[in-house]
């Protein structure tokens, strides 16, 4: 029927996929690095504008009839009244903001407040966030600010020729720290209370509504953050969750209403397809796996994962609590990891191995349960980045988790999540799709884990894990 784009611009990189807009098969892509060194806090919005030039080169976007926008979150840029960047854009977790996060959760009245006002404790990371560090340590920057856009509302923006109407969508506003997922409004008090006065926010228009169209016709659609976008590209509904194995590590789920969460736990953010995506992280996941691989003097998680793999499930009694930089779920900041059960005939290399892997698993299975524990459906786990293609993950997660566990193939899922945001904006305009009912695309590829006879084992080991949380930390998960 015709072809669509999707792009994501991530913080290192641009990629471009153009799909069928019946399939959603990948046609082509395109990739360009972003002409940045390493990983500033400031970046040049533009960078971005460079690289997307460079990734759609050679024609790539030739007969696209649309595209959507996916971007990294969090990314603040603030506009002058002329629509002018009055610094570089704010990126990333950005630590300098750390301090003003603590001052605006005091300044409203406590981490309920905010988490009854939108949904989420104000982090480092958050424009609001970043708001209050730059009236504190810009404030020249900070009276200039007339207008606040996020990166994708700013590609978007410029992919129109920075038309009047400034426009984003419920799941990036969801992110911000002064949008509630749960009355679908922002809170301008709250960007004065971070900024020191009011500013303009861009229009939230529907998950197929279309941003505008291109003098030459190209149709853009409404973007949406890059958690957003993924979780559309690999097309979870409701009963799904999605756990990422990064550095720290998210657990997030399809939900029909928002979740307003009063020790903030959870992050009431929005989805691109008109539900919500409640988020609850720990800080520790893959991090756990590689001080325990450099503590056993192993060269690498392949390797932890071999030696794991020679010990049973419940490591002989070895529980880690893998909270080696404090933890977010449970709420204990300034802890730190535990290492319990130690007898002579566990005191070997693989059971310490193992007990890594199932104290990560069950450190998420904590935050998987946050969301149970508040009526969310879990069903199906998409278990996503490397480390979930190792045995040792593989071999615990199902059980641990008590669920189906689906490990997608790797794949640009951001970039064919906005791919197929376009293809629903497109559908909807022309008339052949409802706006309340994406495209059904083919499903992510993947590798499917069932407990099976586990079950009862990885149940015994939770159980085993949770004793000693409860033990070492009592009531950490009482409201």
């Amino acid at each position: 029927m015709g072809i669509v784009a999707g792009l994501d611009s991530a913080p290192d990189f641009t990629r471009i996929v153009v799909c069928d807009t019946d399939t959603g098969a990948v046609l082509r892509q395109g990739y360009a690095p972003h002409p940045v060194e390493g990983r500033p806090s400031d970046v040049d919005p533009q960078a971005w504008l460079l690289s997307l030039g460079e990734a759609a080169g050679g024609g790539l976007l030739e007969g696209v009839q649309a595209i959507g926008v996916s971007a990294q979150q969090n990314a603040l840029i603030p506009l002058d009244a002329q629509g002018n960047t009055v610094r570089p854009a704010m990126v990333g977790g950005d630590k300098r903001a750390q301090v003003a996060a603590a001052d605006l959760v005091d300044a409203l009245g406590g981490r309920e407040a905010w988490a009854q006002a939108v949904g989420c404790v104000p982090s480092a990371a958050q424009p609001v966030t970043k708001l209050r560090w730059l009236a504190k340590s810009e404030p020249e920057n900070a009276r200039r600010t007339a207008v606040l856009l996020q990166a994708h509302d700013w590609l978007v923006w410029q992919l129109l020729g920075r038309p009047v109407r400034r426009t984003t969508d419920r799941g990036g506003a969801s992110g911000t720290g002064y949008w509630s997922a749960a009355t679908g409004a922002y809170r301008p008090d709250l960007v004065e209370l971070a900024l020191g006065h009011q500013a303009m926010m861009p229009e939230v228009i529907g998950p197929s509504d279309a941003a505008g169209t291109t003098p030459e016709g190209l149709l853009i659609s409404a973007g949406t953050g890059e958690t957003m976008a993924a979780a559309f590209g690999l097309g979870i509904g409701l009963g799904d969750a999605v756990v990422s194995l990064g550095a720290s590590g998210s657990v997030m789920a399809v939900h029909p209403e928002a979740l307003t969460d009063q020790s903030g736990m959870i992050t009431s953010l929005a989805d691109a397809t008109g539900m919500h995506l409640p988020v609850v992280t720990t800080l520790n996941a893959v991090r756990t796996l590689r001080g325990t691989a450099e503590l056993l003097g192993l060269p690498d998680l392949e390797s932890l994962s071999d030696l794991a793999m020679k010990s049973t499930p419940g490591a002989h009694g070895l529980v880690l609590l893998p909270y080696l930089e404090g933890e977010r779920t449970p709420n204990l900041p300034h802890t730190a990891g535990t290492l319990a059960g130690l007898r002579r005939e566990s005191m070997k290399p693989e059971h310490l191995a193992r007990a890594a892997f199932e104290g990560m698993l069950c450190g998420l299975g904590d935050a998987l349960d946050v969301l149970r524990g508040r009526g969310v459906d879990v069903r199906r786990i998409f278990l996503l980045g490397p480390a979930a293609e190792l045995p040792a993950v593989q071999a615990s997660a199902p059980s641990l988790f008590g669920a189906q566990v689906v490990v997608p193939q790797p794949a640009d899922y951001a970039a064919i999540g906005a791919a197929r945001q376009a293809a629903w904006a497109l559908g909807v305009s022309q008339g052949t799709l409802d706006p309340r009912t994406p495209p059904a695309w083919q499903g992510a590829a993947a590798q499917v884990l069932e407990p099976g006879d586990e079950l009862a084992v990885g149940q015994a080991v939770r159980q085993q894990f949770t004793a000693v949380r409860e033990q070492t930390h009592p009531g950490a998960f009482r409201a």
